[in-house]
């Protein structure tokens, strides 16, 4: 095996691998989100859960992307633990699909037979690769770049399992390639070498797409591959046991369900198979696999593996329960039953809490944002992303919930409370975005590697820090309704006004001074935009927390404008106070931080401009 075999055995391996994950990615923006709002609305009984879980997997070709799915809507409390059985078991059967595609491979065309000439890898792959670079990059507006993202995928994704083919070629007669595989007939390293390789890659379809190259060299008989197969089966389930963690426990449990619904599958099947062979002497035992056998065994298997065990899906249920005992930390979307219409008060109450918890998790994101400015990590920015679409479900759900809510009969104050809570949960909501949009600037900052300079540095942090407090007084007054802790707000408010009005100018300074890039004034100018938005919101929340719990006859009651008009003209000492209060923690220490020509200014020195 020369070095120029690996090489090409490696490059095809690499564009197959891209061009799956193209393809994925180009299914998934064209879905929109619609395929996650399937999985929710049509998951009413086990058998819809299995068609919705393998139609879902069969378009966007990733079991673990299904799974992960289901953790995240189960710890938003959108779905229950019971609703991701059937799911789960369908998307095992819908990752099968792409291997049955991959199989085209084995059909032998040619002659006059247009058909089975166009659908040959060697012809297809380049045709779909065409077609879709002319969606993509000359075909403007709609959807088309999408559609052109996946067609392109898909044309990687024929042309590497082509080169792969032809680059195994020349190892159909290698005596170590035939050793390597009778080493995996060994059920235990046949397993354990399949899980590895899968976890690795992350994905059970490339594994299998690399084991049908690989069948043509006539390596693969059915007693090395099914091993491989079952072991494949479980490094699959990895992806979600990872996105599981940090999550509730029923999102934990969720990623359980299928650890262990394809971890037994996988060890029943073979040994049922092993043990069948060892008393019955299957005929099909030696027998050499091509790409066509193995897509079947892998879809035969699975489809098994759904059949024997959705007799015992809630015992899986049981189970998992045991293994991860108590409640489920997050309840609250669950919590927002229509049953409680009958008691608006009661509803009402429900979707607060509910609310309270999506400032949690606002405040939680923002505290990850800020912290990603210091210390750059990809793993906690996905997490990130992954709460801000739990809180983008969230404020569905409470939406509806309301709307529904505001139909039945309301005394005057329940209906202003639900128009008090749509203007909450669209606060909190916006939080959030913004807060991604702060991670955004640390992954440049940190992809680029342009740190600020210690002045800039030092001022968003303070900054960063009076909008967290911000958050966190925001969430307590309307957590608890508290007149005075809201009263805390707007002073803080202010202050973040006055650092941003200032710290912009002194950005302009630092630049026309050279101490900061173009580049990092974009960034710095990005954050003082976005933290000054998020305390917009959090006022919107104070004030709107002050006008119900103010004596009655008070002006923020009456006209909440005139209210904030009035304390920014200086009418209200305690206002003014609380502002100098925070002002001397938050603005004045950054006096050190002044460009010189600011200082100069300041004390006479630097002349007229």
């Amino acid at each position: 095996m020369n070095a120029q075999l690996i090489i090409s055995m490696a490059g095809a391996i690499a564009l197959f691998l891209y061009g799956m994950s193209t393809m994925t990615e180009g299914l998934a923006q064209l879905s929109s989100g619609r395929l996650e709002s399937i999985l929710e609305k049509l998951t009413d009984n086990v058998f819809k859960g299995i068609l919705m879980g393998a139609l879902v997997t069969a378009i966007i070709h990733s079991s673990a992307t299904t799974t992960v799915m289901c953790v995240g809507f189960v710890n938003a409390g959108i779905m229950k633990l019971e609703q991701t059985v059937g799911i789960i078991m369908g998307a095992n059967i819908g990752t099968t699909i792409t291997a049955q595609i991959l199989r085209l491979s084995s059909i032998e065309g040619g002659g006059d037979n247009l058909i089975l000439t166009l659908l040959q890898p060697s012809v297809l792959g380049p045709l779909m690769a065409v077609a879709g670079i002319i969606f993509y990059m000359f075909l403007k507006g709609g959807m088309r770049k999408n559609i052109g993202q996946v067609l392109l995928g898909m044309g990687m994704l024929f042309i590497g399992m082509n080169t792969m083919t032809q680059s195994v070629a020349p190892l159909q007669n290698e005596p170590w390639l035939q050793d390597l595989f009778t080493a995996f007939s060994n059920p235990l390293l046949g397993m354990a070498v399949g899980a590895a390789i899968t976890a690795l890659l992350q994905s059970s379809t490339a594994f299998t797409g690399i084991l049908q190259a690989l069948s043509t060299t006539g390596a693969v008989r059915f007693n090395t591959a099914i091993p491989l197969i079952m072991g494949q089966n479980i490094g699959t389930t990895l992806t979600a046991l990872l996105s599981s963690a940090g999550a509730n426990k029923n999102a934990k449990r969720t990623a359980l369900i299928h650890f262990i619904f394809n971890v037994v599958g996988s060890l029943f099947f073979l040994a049922v198979l092993y043990i069948g062979n060892a008393l019955f002497s299957f005929p099909f035992w030696q027998d050499v696999m091509n790409m066509g056998t193995v897509a079947n065994f892998h879809l035969i298997f699975n489809l098994t593996c759904t059949a024997l065990f959705l007799p015992f899906r809630k015992l899986l249920v049981r189970v998992v329960e045991t293994l991860v005992p108590g409640d489920s930390d997050l309840q609250e979307l669950s919590a927002l039953d229509e049953r409680f219409f009958a008691s608006p008060g009661l509803a009402l109450e429900h979707a607060h809490d509910t609310v309270v918890s999506m400032g949690q998790l606002a405040l939680e994101n923002y505290q990850v944002a800020t912290s990603l400015l210091d210390n750059f990590d990809t793993k906690a920015l996905e997490q990130l992303k992954e709460r801000e679409v739990t809180l983008d479900k969230m404020e569905e759900a409470l939406d509806n919930y309301l709307m529904k809510l505001s139909d039945q009969p309301l005394t005057t104050q329940e209906s202003t409370l639900i128009t008090g809570l749509l203007h909450a949960i669209s606060d909190f909501e916006r939080i959030g975005d913004y807060s991604v949009n702060v991670s955004e600037s640390a992954n440049v900052l940190a992809e680029k590697s342009i740190p600020f300079s210690p002045s800039a540095d030092q001022e968003i942090h303070a900054m960063a820090a009076a909008v967290e407090e911000a958050i966190s007084l925001t969430l307590s007054c309307y957590r608890d309704r508290s007149y005075h802790v809201a009263l805390q707000v707007e002073p803080l408010e202010e202050v973040v006004d006055l650092l941003r009005d200032d710290l912009r100018i002194r950005h302009v300074e630092r630049l026309k001074e050279g101490e900061c890039t173009i580049e990092q004034g974009a960034q710095f100018q990005d954050l003082l935009i976005n933290l000054e938005r998020i305390s917009d919101h959090c006022s919107n929340i104070a004030l709107s927390i002050l006008r119900q719990t103010a004596p009655e006859g008070s002006l923020v009651r009456t006209d909440i404008h005139a209210y904030t008009h009035a304390l920014h003209q200086g009418s209200d000492p305690q206002f003014e106070a609380m502002f100098a209060h925070q002002k001397e923690r938050y603005y004045d220490p950054l006096e050190i931080c002044k460009p010189q020509s600011m200082k100069d200014k300041a004390t006479g020195l630097g002349g007229t401009h």
